[in-house]
C-alpha cells in the first residue's frame, strides 16, 4: 500500500547491435561445401526454440534431447524453481489468509492445596479430569502491504529461478552443439595430420632411393625421418584434447565418460544460409540472463515496500471458541461454552532507528540490483555485437585460408614432382610440405569456427525460448 510499485526498465534507444552497419551477407567459400556457404542477415527475424535443428544433423539432434532430459544441472535448476514457488505458497498461505487451529485437549492432574496457601490444611489432595476442544482464528490485517510486498518479492524470485533454467537449457544446449563441432574439429585435424604423414612417408621412400642410387646425402634422408617424426608427435595432442572433448560431451549429456558417442563428421554439418537478427528493442525480453536480473531487481523493490510498511502500525485479530468441561460426556453442553476475542495494535516507537536503517538498506539493495541490471544490458548486447563480428570475420577469414590451402596444396604437388624429376631442392620440398600442412590445419578449423559462430549467435539472442511452455514442473 505504501509502494513502491515497480516499473519494468524500459529498452535501450538504439537501433543496431554495431556502431558500423552489417553487410547484407557474409562470404562464402563454395570449395569447402556447406561451411562455405553465405550466411544472410534478417532483421526482425524469430526464432525457433528448437534452433540446433538447422545444422541438419540428425547426431546433434540426439545429443541435445538426450543432455536436456538427463543433465543433472538441469533437474538441480528445476528443484530451485520448485522451491522458490513453495516458498510463495507458504508466504500467502500464512500472512494473507486467516489461521485456523483445532486445539483438542485432554488432562488428568493431582491438585495439592498446599498450591493455593493452605499449608494446614487436611484436605487431601485432588485428583481431576480436564477436557477442551477449540478453534483458533488469527488473522494479521496488511493495512500498509507489508505481506503484498514480501509476497511479490518471493514471485520475483520465481521468475529468477525460472529464468535461470531457461538460461541453464540455452547454455547446455549451445555447449553440446560446440563441443559436438570442436570433437568433429579435432577429428578432421587428425585425418589431415594422417594424410600428410602418408605422404611424407611416400617421399621418404624416395628420398632413400635416391640415396641408395647417390643421388643424395644422408642428410636429406634424416632430415625428411625427422619431419615424418615430428608431424608423427603432432598426434598425441590432437587425440588428447579429442579424448577431453568426447569426455566433456559425455558429461554434457548426463552420461559416463566411457559411453558411446555418435560420430559426428565436420563436413557433413548444414551451415543456416539465413540468420535470424532480432531487433535490439526486443533484445531485453528475449534474453534470459537480463530478464533474470530484472526479476532480482523486481524483488529488491518489494522489499523497499516491506521496510516502509513496518515503520506503521501491525493490526492483528484473534479469536478462540470452544468447550472445557472435567467430563467428556459434558464438553459440548451449553455451560461447558467458552470464547474469547482479542485485537492488538502494535506501533513501532523507539528501536534505534534500525527500522529506517533497514529501509535506507532496501534502498541501497535495489540501487545495486539496478547497476547490476544495466551492466547485464550492456554485456548481451556486446555479445551479440561480437556474435555478428565473428560471423562476418570469420567467413573472411575461411575464404583466405581455403585459397591459402589451394595454392599450398598446388605448390606442394608441383615442388614434389619437381623433386622427383631432380627439378627442385629438397629445401623447397620441406618448405612446401610445411605450408600445406599448415594451412590445412587452419581451414580446418575456420570452418569449425563458423558453425561454433552460429551457435553463439543464437545463444546471445535468447534461443527462443519464449515459443515453449515454462512451468514449475519438468514439462518442457
Amino acid at each position: 500500500m505504501v509502494g513502491p510499485n515497480f516499473r519494468q526498465p524500459a529498452s535501450p534507444k538504439v537501433d543496431s547491435y554495431t556502431s558500423k552497419a552489417l553487410p547484407a551477407k557474409t562470404a562464402s567459400t563454395k570449395s569447402v561445401g556447406k561451411s562455405g556457404k553465405a550466411q544472410h542477415f534478417v532483421s526482425g527475424k524469430d526464432i525457433s526454440s528448437d534452433w540446433w535443428t538447422v545444422y541438419h544433423s540428425p547426431e546433434i539432434n540426439m545429443l541435445v534431447r538426450t543432455g536436456l532430459a538427463n543433465s543433472p544441472n538441469i533437474a538441480s535448476a528445476y528443484a530451485a524453481l520448485r522451491q522458490a514457488q513453495e516458498a510463495v505458497n507458504i508466504q500467502f498461505g500464512s500472512a494473507l489468509l486467516p489461521n485456523f487451529n483445532l486445539g483438542i485437549l485432554g488432562q488428568r492432574q493431582r491438585f495439592s492445596n498446599a498450591s493455593i496457601g493452605n499449608e494446614g490444611t487436611t484436605t487431601p489432595s485432588t485428583v481431576f479430569n480436564l477436557f477442551n476442544t477449540s478453534v483458533n482464528v488469527s488473522y494479521t490485517l496488511d493495512l500498509f502491504g507489508a505481506a503484498r510486498r514480501q509476497l511479490e518479492s518471493l514471485q520475483a524470485k520465481v521468475d529468477y529461478q525460472q529464468f535461470q533454467l531457461i538460461a541453464a537449457h540455452i547454455s547446455l544446449t549451445a555447449n553440446i552443439i560446440t563441443t559436438a563441432v570442436t570433437i568433429a574439429s579435432l577429428q578432421a585435424q587428425i585425418d589431415a595430420t594422417n594424410e600428410l604423414i602418408k605422404a611424407q612417408e611416400d617421399i621418404l621412400h624416395i628420398i632413400k632411393k635416391q640415396f641408395k642410387l647417390g643421388a643424395v646425402s644422408s642428410g636429406n634422408v634424416y632430415t625428411q625421418e625427422t619431419l615424418v617424426a615430428q608431424t608423427i608427435a603432432t598426434l598425441p595432442p590432437l587425440e588428447k584434447q579429442l579424448s577431453i572433448s568426447r569426455h566433456a560431451l559425455s558429461v554434457l549429456v548426463g552420461s559416463f565418460p566411457n559411453g558411446p558417442l555418435p560420430v559426428i563428421r565436420l563436413n557433413a554439418l548444414n551451415l543456416p544460409s539465413k540468420l535470424p537478427v532480432s531487433l535490439p528493442s526486443r533484445l531485453v525480453r528475449q534474453r534470459p540472463d537480463v530478464r533474470a536480473s530484472e526479476a532480482l531487481l523486481h524483488a529488491a523493490s518489494a522489499s523497499i515496500g516491506v521496510a516502509t510498511a513496518n515503520l506503521f502500525p501491525q493490526i492483528s485479530l484473534t479469536g478462540n471458541y470452544g468447550w472445557e468441561a472435567p467430563a467428556h460426556p459434558q464438553l459440548f453442553n451449553a455451560s461447558s461454552e467458552v470464547w474469547s476475542m482479542a485485537s492488538q495494535i502494535t506501533q513501532p516507537l523507539f528501536n534505534g532507528a534500525a527500522l529506517w536503517a533497514t529501509r535506507r538498506q532496501a534502498i541501497d539493495a535495489y540501487q545495486q540490483a539496478d547497476a547490476q541490471y544495466r551492466q547485464v544490458v550492456l554485456q548481451s548486447f556486446q555479445n551479440v555485437a561480437d556474435s555478428l563480428r565473428a560471423l562476418e570475420t570469420d567467413a573472411r577469414a575461411l575464404k583466405a585460408d581455403k585459397e591459402a590451402e589451394l595454392a599450398a596444396q598446388k605448390n606442394f604437388h608441383l615442388t614434389s614432382k619437381q623433386y622427383r624429376l631432380g627439378g627442385s631442392s629438397y629445401l623447397n620440398l620441406l618448405n612446401a610440405q610445411q605450408q600445406y600442412v599448415t594451412t590445412k590445419l587452419a581451414r580446418i578449423q575456420a570452418q569449425a569456427a563458423r558453425y561454433n559462430d552460429t551457435a553463439a549467435l543464437y545463444q546471445s539472442l535468447g534461443g527462443g525460448w519464449w515459443h515453449q511452455k515454462w512451468c514449475v514442473q519438468e514439462c518442457v
